[in-house]
């Protein structure tokens, strides 16, 4: 039994009646005693206790040899237990721990050598997987092998039995019956199948698969379906190939692929040719999709044509050509101006026409009275609202007469508005001259009679201010024979008619007159079709953004319709009339202002109405591309040489710089034209900047960079602007009439020249003899035969009437006094400056030179 605690107690019952300490007794036999348990409720119990003398071992040995003898480490515990005085129950325990601990260090090395035991087994374990896998891939390689082979020989055997079966089939029968038969009878492109019974016989037999046992951990449904999952354990030990095996049309597949590559392509199908559309710039990328080819295979072509080009670069045309032409594809050039064959202009039937309003323009010289005339016959003051009295733009109008509607466009006069004439021409049918009866022919008046006869359309002349005592009819149609016009009058088929704005004489005769014209031209248009006509004038309006007035030349235009005008495109927002009206459409020979661009046209542009916004923005779009390389290739045609040569030329030159404003296009660039026309070869206007709308704060910066002013006609600088050119000094010029900026530029050019040199002769002098004086120099003493001689006047020294010398006089001498001036026939002593070489005999010439400021 083992050691009781020392609380127990039990009774004995055979040592006396009482009780008892149950304990052990010391003494080194064994011995035996009946001892009676006590337990609850009266209950006892006597047991039989045999006691056993302890022995304490150190080390047992393991197979029943003799008990080693104790070791140095116990001796020495046990001999330092006694010196410090401990008891034998203290020194025993610690004897017990000592051993327990080497136990477990005994323990602990053998667990380590099992662990090593197993660890090693694994390695040996898993390198022989290892081997027995890459035995199996060998295995299964080689077996491929010999089935792909196979089933190559099989697919030539079969292919020279069907060229023998097709040549006999062709001699048998006629051309016509073989072809048909060889279509139906003909194998697939792919290698054809042996037999089953064939193919079996010619594969290699399989070991038998071993039957795998269901996991005793799968469930009651799985019914196997796991079993062909492909697991890492299987990946790595080689069962995934009998796990997982190809199918039969996978087989096929991968066999087929390999022939083709054997075969040089045999079974490959047949290469489609295609009409490859090539514009003027495409990619690499593009173009190989087009083709569809490998752009890879795009690149190796360029590559061997010295093209370095990549994948996602740009190539010309002619190269993109080249490459379509070497992979067999047929080429289809297009250009990107293709994108405005939808606005190629097609006759309509005549059937379609109606009869349209005839479009009158109004010419003649500067203030002979045109805008007046008009105004007599719309019965309006437009000339009052013209600064200084004078039209400064085109002006549309329709005037409703006995005969119809008459559309009516008021050019201005002045020549500086000459291009704005020359496109008033071109969209007219019928052109009034206005010639002022008093004033006659004047050089405006020739200019307007050239652009009606570029235009080939019909004239009318009207002989306006008849009212005047000093007009004279008949000189006027004098004049105009010299210029290649016969009035009826004189014989011609020109008709012409005596008006008076103020008076009303003859306007009705002019309306009359354009009536019977018009029926003569017969003039129509088709309104059932898209809107075309022509930009009259350009502004950009405070409020309503850029605004085009617009005559409707062919269809009608209605408020909505997409239309492209020049490098600009836009929806009708709106279309505003003559009267200020808003409506919805505007037929042929209909004037309106159209809102909604995208910016401002060019004066003289065309409108056209497109189908869609993607359509107009592309056609834009190119025009836009069209001018800048157009203005790339101006600028990029100089050359360094010629570049020099012209920065010599103008070195001489003195420039005004100047910046220009306006409120319309056409104002702006008739503004252009008549500055660039200032200047020679000394002094030039130079411009640069012009457009249309307010001074804006870079319009300042550009100047103060370029040190030049500011000119406004009819705009305003903004506020950033006004402060701007406050605190940089720029200086802003605003107009309202053209004389005055193109005088006020002119008179600031002229200040550039530099002026003018005369000179005036004042005398001669005789030279009679020569003196030399000592810290002088040589004097010659002279006698004035003609003038005066004056000491601050220019001399020059002549001899043998040829010029020597030209300077001035160091000295001017009467006797010893030094003179200002000498008259003629008195003698008096001369120097020149810096100059000695003097003869008797020369002759000097006196003159003064004045200064003269120059005007262009």
């Amino acid at each position: 039994m083992t050691d009781r605690e020392p609380g127990d107690r039990r009774r004995g019952s055979g040592g006396g009646s009482g009780s008892r300490t149950l304990g052990l007794r010391s003494g080194g036999g064994g011995g035996g005693g009946a001892v009676r348990q006590s337990f609850s409720h009266g209950r006892s119990k006597s047991v039989v206790v045999e006691t056993k003398s302890r022995k304490r071992v150190i080390n047992k040995p393991k197979d029943g040899g003799e008990s080693k003898p104790a070791t140095p480490a116990v001796d020495s515990m046990k001999e330092a237990a006694r010196k410090a005085g401990l008891s034998e129950h203290e020194t025993q325990r610690r004897l017990k721990a000592l051993e327990a601990a080497k136990v477990a260090e005994a323990e602990r090395k053998k667990r380590e050598a099992v662990e090593a035991a197993r660890r090693a087994e694994r390695e040996a374990q898993a390198k022989a997987e290892e081997e027995e896998r890459k035995r199996r891939e060998a295995e299964e390689t080689a077996r491929r092998k010999a089935e792909e082979k196979a089933a190559e020989e099989e697919r030539l055997r079969h292919e020279a039995e069907t060229a023998a079966a097709e040549a006999a089939k062709a001699a048998a029968t006629s051309t016509g019956a073989a072809d048909a038969r060889r279509k139906e009878e003909r194998p697939a492109a792919a290698p054809s199948r042996p037999a089953p019974a064939e193919e079996e016989r010619r594969a290699p037999r399989r070991a038998p698969e071993p039957v795998k046992k269901p996991s005793p951990s799968r469930g009651k449904g799985d019914d196997g379906r796991r079993s062909s999952k492909l697991t890492i354990a299987r990946a790595t030990s080689g069962d995934a190939e009998q796990g997982r095996m190809r199918s039969e049309a996978a087989m096929r597949r991968r066999l087929q692929k390999r022939n083709k590559g054997v075969s040089g392509g045999a079974d490959r199908p047949a290469k489609v040719y295609r009409d490859v559309v090539i514009p003027e710039a495409i990619t690499v990328q593009e173009l190989a999709r087009r083709m569809t080819e490998a752009g890879g295979d795009v690149v190796k072509a360029l590559m061997k044509m010295g093209v370095m080009a990549r994948i996602n670069d740009t190539i010309d045309q002619d190269t993109a050509e080249l490459i379509v032409t070497e992979f067999g594809h047929r080429v289809s050039r297009v250009s990107e101006a293709d994108v405005e064959d939808v606005l190629a202009a097609d006759d309509d039937p005549a059937e379609s026409k109606r009869s349209r309003a005839p479009v009158v323009t109004v010419m003649g010289h500067v203030d002979h009275g045109k805008t007046s005339l008009l105004d007599a016959l719309r019965k309006t003051s437009v000339v009052s609202g013209e600064a200084g009295g004078i039209t400064q733009h085109i002006g549309a109008y329709q005037v409703r007469t006995d005969g119809g509607l008459i559309t009516f466009l008021d050019t201005p006069g002045h020549a500086a508005f000459t291009s704005m004439r020359s496109r008033g021409a071109q969209v007219t049918d019928i052109v009034i001259l206005v010639v002022a009866a008093d004033d006659s022919v004047m050089p405006q008046t020739v200019e307007a009679i050239s652009h009606a006869k570029a235009a080939e359309v019909p004239m009318i002349v009207a002989i306006n201010k008849i009212d005047k005592p000093a007009a004279d009819a008949q000189k006027v149609r004098v004049e105009l024979l010299q210029h290649d016009v016969q009035v009826e009058g004189m014989g011609g088929e020109v008709l012409d008619v005596e008006v008076s704005a103020h008076t009303g004489q003859g306007l009705d005769q002019i309306l009359e007159n354009i009536t019977l014209q018009a029926e003569l031209l017969d003039l129509k248009a088709n309104p059932d079709r898209v809107a075309e006509g022509a930009v009259i004038e350009a502004k950009l309006d405070t409020g309503r953004g850029p605004v085009a007035t617009v005559l409707v030349q062919r269809g009608t235009l209605n408020v909505g319709d997409v239309f492209v005008v020049g490098e600009v495109w836009g929806k009708v927002r709106a279309l505003v009339n003559d009267q200020g009206e808003r409506v919805k459409s505007a037929g042929p020979s209909v004037p309106v202002e159209v809102l909604g661009l995208n910016g401002t046209p060019e004066a003289g542009d065309t409108l056209n109405v497109v189908e869609d916004e993607a359509k107009a923005r592309e056609i834009a779009d190119y025009r836009m591309r069209q001018s800048k390389n157009k203005q790339a290739a101006k600028g990029a045609r100089a050359t360094l040489d010629q570049l020099l040569e012209g920065a010599k030329r103008d070195a001489g030159v003195a420039k005004l710089p100047i910046l220009i404003k306006g409120d319309v296009q056409g104002s702006v660039e008739a503004i252009v034209q008549a500055l660039e026309k200032i200047g020679n070869d000394e002094v030039m206007v130079q411009i640069l900047h012009s457009g249309v709308g307010a001074v804006t704060e870079s319009d300042v910066t550009l100047a103060e960079a370029s040190n030049a002013p500011i000119i406004g006609f009819n705009v305003r600088a903004n506020a950033p602007a006004r402060d701007a050119s406050q605190q940089k000094g720029v200086e802003i010029r605003y107009y309202s009439i053209i004389y005055d900026l193109v005088d006020d530029v002119k008179a600031a050019a002229s200040g550039l020249l530099s002026p003018e040199v005369r000179e005036k002769f004042i005398g001669y002098a005789a030279i009679k003899q020569v003196f030399t004086i000592t810290g002088v120099g040589k004097v010659a003493g002279c006698e004035v035969t003609e003038g005066v001689a004056r000491r601050e006047a220019g001399v020059r020294l002549l001899r043998d009437n040829v010029v020597i010398h030209t300077g001035k006089l160091k000295t001017l001498k009467r006797f010893k006094d030094e003179v200002k001036e000498v008259p003629s026939g008195q003698e008096c002593g001369m120097a020149f400056e810096r100059y000695e070489d003097i003869r008797e005999g020369d002759v000097i010439e006196i003159f003064e030179t004045e200064e003269i400021t120059r005007t262009l």
